[in-house]
């Protein structure tokens, strides 16, 4: 196998078979929703044929692709743009089968439509779950295009080639693909159809350029608060302020009294303000006279949080992961190393605020909505079409949801809440309505990324190696509100047990141990909490890669090196681990004033190893450099892989070093960008991103990134200073 690329990436040999395991059209599997990359074994048939999505265009060969005989050739991209790139990357799949140019390639976001099965983008698997289906769907288009060739000249399919969107005989004879399209539409559809060998790929593989570039940087691009009607009214919701609770009494008098509001109406969440434009709607707003219930959670607070997270941890808890026999161990041993860890809830802060807009006319619903989640099955609660659908009181055959770009998801727009306000607001007033959320309203009304708590034991042997480890961990459970406890079958494992999102990383973490225990205790409190960009491995990333760290301090070893020693039945960690290692000079000497650290994390199918170099100034940590290594499989745009690991990064970076919400009288405190800060351009470290090529099937890129940041700078800032840093965010006495 060749070593690593840093301008390149080759791809690796994936068989078709090997890398499929996604059903056809109406058969899926649900992963639940957006950010999790869970499977449940629960299968989604649709009630009837769902058909294809209506299209004028001259071939129609599947629900992802149409070619007119104009020549033109449109990619439906049935994920959410949410700038990691999918716009180019699914059409990138097909237009490689297809064997068209990539200029002559354009895309669609694909309404939200059965044919699709469960529109979902998050768990880093838009391209893990689109690989085979999407290569089939271009080589089924390939070859009615051939075989409608054949049949026009009277010649053996198999002897004709296909090549940059036009089919080729023998003797020099060619025909486009405009030309064949009414020819193939008249064909029936292959059940099977074998997709290229690796060798073959021309796009795949390649840094082709992004199809929505041109479209964002002239201003045509439509994110959802672009979208829809421009005779649209606006409207702000008033929600209670304390997490849990509820609409008391509103008078709308002095609302009403103010230039350019129209209604003020009550919905499910609070009490709306519709006016002409937003300013009209905020104002009206700030004059509503609103009286709330603020029910139990009103005197929650900090302390009182992590006391419950820390006793909950302390507890026996829901066993997750047992092997040989760690309590015994730790027991017996003369001394052990013990650490706690605590990390804090944190906001999605998505740079588009959250918004939907809305249309109930003659019985039909139409909905423009930046969403992650956009079709799904009723058993899980729907997906936007069909929350939208029950909420303005329209059948969901009669709802019609548009997908647009998104300014920014991290799981957030897995979520309905900003859907719902728009379609049950449609359902009672004339004319369409557009939802706004204010930031403030962003960052005060968020599902946050869970609070949790970390308690470890560890004892060594005579080298220095680990012996025994036990993790008791607490949170809470993001899957509780969005699994019913009466699913059948492994769905059920879930309700009031453990979670998965909670444990990812830990329950599995990859060292090698003789004896581990590892438990998860669940904590229930009002604070709403969901899926948050690599969701459980953003704690369980941070905790087990900075108390390995301390294990490796403590044993007297390289931190480097002890992870070689105790990944040595792991290859592709050890891939990236070599691979970054090498690439930051780890064993040469550091500047004056710096340090380095280094953490690998699995997640979503991929292998990320970072090492950080940094310093500290005026007491405040500063990273200067970070080199990550990632082995994601075939690598399908290196481009786009490198973009999504300088993304993670920092995301990641800055939640370690500013991100946390604090709650104080049941509310979040934090509400802009003025007390919930982002990491600076001007903070911003140099990066250089080294792709492992691997023969594995695709794994996820737009989460991977984030986990390992944290501990290879925490682990830096202990090799500079000598203090552990166990809470987040970064904080240096």
């Amino acid at each position: 196998m060749s070593g690593p690329t840093r301008e390149a990436s080759s791809t690796a040999e994936v068989t078709a078979e090997k890398t499929d395991g996604v059903s056809r059209r109406t058969f899926i599997k649900i992963g639940v929703v957006a950010g999790a990359g869970l499977t449940l074994g629960i299968a989604w048939r649709a009630t009837r044929d769902p058909g294809l999505p209506a299209s004028e265009a001259a071939f129609v060969p599947n629900a992802f692709l149409r070619i007119d005989d104009d020549g033109s050739i449109t990619i439906l991209v049935h994920k959410a743009e949410m700038g990691q790139g999918v716009s180019t990357a699914l059409p990138q799949l097909i237009a490689e089968e297809l064997d068209v140019g990539w200029e002559d390639v354009t895309f669609e976001f694909a309404q939200a439509h059965d044919a699709y099965g469960m529109m979902v983008t998050g768990g880093s698997t838009a391209v893990v779950e689109s690989w085979g289906p999407l290569r089939r769907a271009g080589a089924t288009a390939r070859w009615m295009l051939r075989e409608a060739a054949a049949r026009r000249w009277g010649l053996p399919a198999d002897e004709l080639e296909t090549r940059d969107g036009r089919v080729i005989a023998p003797n020099g004879s060619e025909l486009t693909y405009a030309e064949l399209a009414t020819d193939a539409a008249g064909l029936e559809a292959p059940e099977d159809v074998a997709v290229k060998d690796v060798s073959e790929f021309r796009l795949i593989g390649q840094s082709l350029p992004r199809l929505d570039v041109e479209a964002k940087s002239t201003g045509q691009a439509l994110f959802g608060i672009d979208s829809g009607p421009s005779d649209a009214r606006v409207a702000v919701v008033v929600r209670s302020p304390v997490f849990g609770g509820r609409l008391r009494s509103f008078d709308p008098a002095a609302a009403l009294a103010m230039s350019g509001v129209d209604e003020v109406i009550e919905i499910r969440s609070g009490v709306a303000v519709v006016a002409r434009g937003y300013v009209e709607a905020n104002a009206g707003r700030d004059a509503l006279v609103v009286e709330w219930d603020e029910g139990d959670g009103a005197s929650l607070n900090d302390a009182e949080i992590y006391q419950t997270l820390r006793e909950a941890a302390q507890q026996s808890g829901r066993s997750v992961t047992e092997k040989g026999d760690a309590s015994a161990t730790l027991d017996a041993a003369s001394e052990s190393i013990a650490a706690t860890y605590r990390l804090p809830y944190l906001a999605h802060a998505t740079m588009e605020p959250m918004n939907c807009t809305a249309w109930v006319r003659d019985g039909q619903c139409t909905v423009w909505a930046p969403t992650q989640f956009a079709n799904g099955p009723a058993i899980i609660g729907g997906g936007a079409r069909q929350v939208a659908a029950e909420a303005a009181g329209v059948p969901v055959e009669d709802t019609e949801l548009n997908v647009t770009f998104i300014g920014g998801g991290f799981g957030r727009r897995s979520e309905h809440d900003f859907v719902q306000e728009a379609a049950e607001l449609a359902g009672q007033i004339e004319g369409p309505v557009r939802v706004i959320w204010s930031r403030e309203d962003d960052m005060r009304h968020d599902l946050y990324r869970p609070a949790s708590w970390h308690e470890f034991r560890a004892t060594l042997d005579r080298d220095g190696l680990p012996e025994a480890w036990e993790h008791r961990m607490s949170s809470q459970s993001i899957l509780e509100r969005l699994v019913p406890p009466w699913l059948p079958g492994p769905a059920s494992r879930f309700a009031g047990k453990r979670d998965p999102t909670s444990t990812e990383g830990a329950s599995s973490q990859p060292y090698r141990v003789p004896n581990v225990h590892v438990t998860y205790t669940r904590v229930d409190l009002p604070i709403p909490v969901g899926f948050w960009r690599a969701v459980g491995h953003t704690h369980t990333g941070f905790v087990v890669e900075s108390f390995i760290d301390e294990l490796a301090h403590a044993g007297g070893h390289d931190p480097y090196e002890y992870r070689r020693e105790l990944l040595a039945e792991h290859p592709r960690h050890i891939a990236v681990l070599n691979a970054a290692a090498e690439a930051a000079g780890w064993s040469s000497p550091v500047p004056a004033g710096r340090a380095r650290g280094i953490a690998v994390v699995e997640s979503f199918g991929s292998y990320v190893a970072q090492v950080a170099e940094v310093s500290v100034d005026n007491g405040m940590p500063r990273v200067h450099r970070v080199w990550c290594a990632i082995d994601c499989g075939v690598v399908l745009n290196p481009r786009i892989v490198r973009a999504q690991m300088e993304s993670g990064i920092v995301f990641g970076l800055t939640a370690a070093l500013y991100g946390e919400i604090n709650i104080q009288g049941g509310r979040a405190v934090q509400g802009n960008f003025t007390d919930y800060q982002m990491l600076r351009i001007s903070q911003m470290p140099e990066i250089e991103v080294v792709l492992v090529p691997s023969g594995d099937a695709p794994g996820g890129v737009g989460e991977p990134g984030t986990p390992p940041i944290a501990p290879a700078v925490t682990n830096a800032l202990f090799a500079l200073t000598g203090e552990r840093i166990r809470t987040m965010p970064i904080r240096l006495s």
